[in-house]
């Protein structure tokens, strides 16, 4: 048989089956569906092996999701492009009201053909298994926050306030160990969720360490203590906005990066009339976190304090440059539009903004620093 010149194929993927269609090339070309086969390596080798004797390029898609990259990587191995499609930018009709896999794999292939799809970064195994083991200690941590939770809300319907400041300390414990409790069930229950917070505890110091135990063989490792020479940052700060955005000089500018986190205003302007809304939130929500919530650091006067003075030493000097102007600039304007009458909510997400381009701007140093400066 004659080998035509190009096919588009689009999966639409599932835990044990995928549904696989394919767009011919040329504005008439036909788009048949080929069916479902299984999930598995060989048949999926099988699939390509097929198509492949038919068609001189093949070009695969399918939609992000919680299949991960594995067929990405698979189909790449073979020799073949594979785009990992974003699903909140694939075009949808709005009439549209009926979804099957054979519609969704359809629609693939002829937005796959027609170049408007949008493809996600797609990490290397190594950084994808980095990025499990962030977002599993900060699984743990939002669970060991939930412990806690639960032991106050008990207290609080029994009357019972902690008199000190700060809790969860020492202090703070020896005071829940020798509290007086009516009734034994009472002691009982507290005991337990007691138990629990230390357990949830407990995991998050070994993934913590997990992490640090990481750094040592990953490709972004230079970046982690340049980034913590940043108000804010620690190594699991720097180690989640990594491993979430990946390398960031994909990025050709700031702008680029601060659009992609979702941290540049929402817009519905016609005509003469702009309308300029709440932030898109649009790309990664846990890299976004992690950035407003070390923006909050920035209210405060520009200064190294002494638990930080450690890693800005660390850091290579670039990076320590641009960390104290980002100090200097954010801080001052944090406090600029605080009394412009700016909600200290607002004001955060626009000192996020910057953050993300100081962030950047370190990324692109370390990068073009030959090794072993300092």
């Amino acid at each position: 048989m004659a080998h035509h010149n190009e096919v588009f194929i689009g999966i639409d993927t599932s835990k044990l089956r995928n549904a696989v269609a394919i767009a011919e090339a040329g504005r008439n070309g036909k788009v048949r569906y080929l069916g479902e086969i299984d999930t598995s390596e060989a048949a999926t080798k099988k699939l390509v092996a097929s198509l492949a004797s038919k068609y001189r390029k093949l070009t695969f898609c399918y939609e992000a999701g919680p299949t991960g990259y594995g067929l990405q990587r698979l189909v790449e191995s073979l020799g073949h492009s594979c785009i990992v499609a974003a699903p909140s930018l694939i075009p949808k009709k709005a009439g549209d009201r009926i979804k099957t896999n054979r519609r969704d794999a359809e629609g693939l292939a002829r937005l796959l053909r027609a170049g408007e799809l949008t493809a996600v970064w797609v990490p290397d195994a190594r950084h994808e298994a980095m990025r499990e083991l962030a977002r599993a200690r900060d699984a743990a941590r939002q669970d060991l926050t939930r412990k806690r939770q639960q032991v106050s809300s008990m207290l609080l319907r029994m009357g019972l306030h902690y008199p000190g400041i700060k809790t969860w300390g020492a202090r703070h414990r020896s005071w829940l160990a020798n509290l007086k409790l009516e009734h034994a069930e009472q002691r009982f229950v507290l005991e337990e969720l007691l138990v629990a917070e230390r357990q949830a505890g407990e995991r998050v110091c070994r993934l913590e360490q997990a992490i640090r135990d990481a750094l040592g063989n990953w490709s972004l490792r230079d970046i982690v203590p340049a980034l913590m020479a940043m108000r804010g940052i620690d190594m699991i700060s720097a180690v989640t906005i990594l491993t979430e955005i990946g390398d960031l000089t994909r990025f050709a500018n700031p702008r680029q990066l601060m659009a992609y986190l979702g941290l540049v205003p929402s817009e519905r302007s016609t005509g003469d009339a702009v309308r300029r809304g709440p932030i898109t939130k649009a790309g990664n929500g846990r890299a976004r976190r992690v950035l407003v919530e070390a923006a909050w650091a920035y209210r405060h006067p520009a200064r190294v304090g002494f638990e930080k003075q450690a890693a800005v030493a660390a850091a290579p000097r670039p990076a320590r440059e641009i960390a104290w102007k980002a100090q200097v600039r954010l801080c001052k304007r944090f406090r600029s539009l605080t009394r412009k009458g700016k909600k200290s909510t607002v004001v955060a997400i626009a000192i996020a903004r910057e953050l993300a381009a100081f962030i950047w701007a370190i990324a692109q140093e370390v990068e073009a620093a030959p090794a072993g400066t300092s």
